[in-house]
């Protein structure tokens, strides 16, 4: 064993009560394959980078691509290109930690930091998860409701009980929950390829809001949306998760398997968040294509769904929208169990049940999602929806910053620390998304 793997060990080893994994009972337990053709040995990778593609994808997403859509056409295609991006290389920066420090990022975060800091953002963390779950909720029952006309608030409550389908697909292996999200994600792509097409967007304008433009800095209420576009695209708790899941994988304990594994997990990761960055600028793209200028005012989901079909002139374009929606809610709902486990267990050592995890967290989300129906019923639930992703745009520095600074960090990272311009990169995307949330808070004060 190398001199910085045991420097490593040692430093990942000094927490109280020894250490601990997430999601213990499916670490390393899934084969991989060492030879052969780079494409046979990407297989046996493929599937935590599409877990992790889901939260890109969630109804959160939809309620902030759908606005931005209807209100600046294809304005903010640049804010979606640029989010896609970045999201693509922290979780990359997540998945690499996860390989080489055999932990992840909240474990490393505990092991690391001193109490009062670990309390911070695992408090921090949780506020992520719970307004990531209002986001899931709200979409789920909006879509249970275009569907089937089941009432918001029963939809809401429905929604607590997805933990069943969760635990059903834990107990018969961690490949089929990889599999169902993977035919789910395949279902919404399916869906949003057909839906463009039926809207006939200008190419032309398309690329063109491809090109960053500094209008939407120098307008708050535009800057505003931007950054819940980033906040629903870059998600803290993802951060979290793709370091633990990445090791359900059976990687060999020695250097040059493990550096072959971060290449497989680096293209996994490629090829699923490409796939999310698809779908986030094909719902942008349909609702600037369906109601920019006209249509302004159209900011929520539910009166997308309405005006679909008389728009775009075929009856399929609404439920079509409505079963997407319905994917996506239930996809975010399975790596949110996930991400869940991996953040309380991680920060605290502490394991319970995973439906009764879930069941917390969930219950959490439904508490303002319940008061908000109450309040507006359909009215004002996208705002709430877009407010949530606002949050977790505020949250995420409290994870990249852990995140930047332990993949540079040779006694933790060994032979796969990061190089310099890397680290640079990082430490620059904290400090530009950091200083967009001051200068968002002090311009909506």
């Amino acid at each position: 064993m190398s001199k910085a793997q045991s420097e490593q060990n040692e430093l990942l080893l000094q927490s109280p009560g020894g250490p601990t994994l997430s999601l213990a009972d499916v670490h390393g337990t899934i084969s991989v394959k060492r030879d052969g053709a780079f494409f046979k040995r990407l297989l046996s990778f493929v599937g935590p980078g599409y877990l992790i593609a889901v939260g890109y994808m969630d109804p959160g997403n939809w309620a902030t691509d759908i606005a931005g859509g209807a209100q600046y056409g294809y304005l903010l295609l640049s804010v979606v290109l640029i989010s896609s991006l970045l999201a693509i290389f922290l979780q990359a920066l997540s998945a690499r930690l996860g390989i080489a420090a055999r932990r992840d990022l909240a474990q490393c975060c505990a092991q690391v930091y001193r109490k009062p800091v670990r309390i911070f953002l695992w408090i921090s963390a949780e506020i992520a998860i719970v307004a990531c779950d209002v986001a899931e909720v709200l979409g789920a029952a909006i879509a249970l409701n275009l569907l089937f006309h089941i009432p918001l608030l029963v939809g809401v409550l429905i929604t607590s009980l997805d933990v069943l389908l969760v635990l059903a697909l834990q107990n018969r292996g961690f490949r089929w929950i990889e599999g169902m999200v993977i035919l789910l994600i395949g279902v919404m792509v399916i869906i949003f390829s057909a839906e463009v097409f039926m809207a006939h967007p200008a190419l032309r304008q398309v690329f063109g809001g491809f090109m960053p433009h500094w209008q939407i800095v120098r307008n708050g209420a535009i800057l505003y949306l931007a950054l819940s576009i980033l906040g629903a695209t870059v998600m803290p708790h993802n951060l979290y998760l793709h370091s633990a899941l990445v090791q359900t994988r059976k990687v060999p304990d020695t250097d040059e398997a493990r550096k072959d594994a971060a290449k497989m997990v680096g293209a996994d990761n490629f090829i699923a968040l490409m796939i999310a960055l698809f779908v986030n600028a094909a719902i942008l793209v349909l609702s600037a294509a369906t109601f920019f200028p006209a249509h302004k005012d159209v900011g929520d989901i539910q009166t997308a769904f309405k005006m679909l079909t008389p728009i775009l002139g075929t009856s399929l374009a609404a439920p079509l929208f409505a079963v997407a929606l319905l994917a996506s809610g239930q996809n975010s709902t399975l790596t949110g169990t996930l991400a869940g486990q991996v953040i309380l267990e991680g920060f605290t050592s502490f394991r319970i049940a995973p439906w009764l995890r879930r069941l917390i967290s969930r219950l959490l989300a439904i508490v303002p999602a319940v008061v908000a129906i109450a309040l507006w019923q359909s009215d004002g639930l996208d705002k709430l929806m877009i407010f949530s992703q606002v949050v977790l745009s505020i949250q995420l520095p409290m994870a990249l910053i852990p995140l930047v600074q332990f993949t540079g960090d040779r006694r933790i990272m060994g032979p796969l620390v990061v190089n310099k311009w890397i680290k640079g990169l990082g430490w620059l995307t904290a400090i530009i998304v950091t200083g967009l949330d001051i200068y968002m808070v002090a311009t909506s004060l």
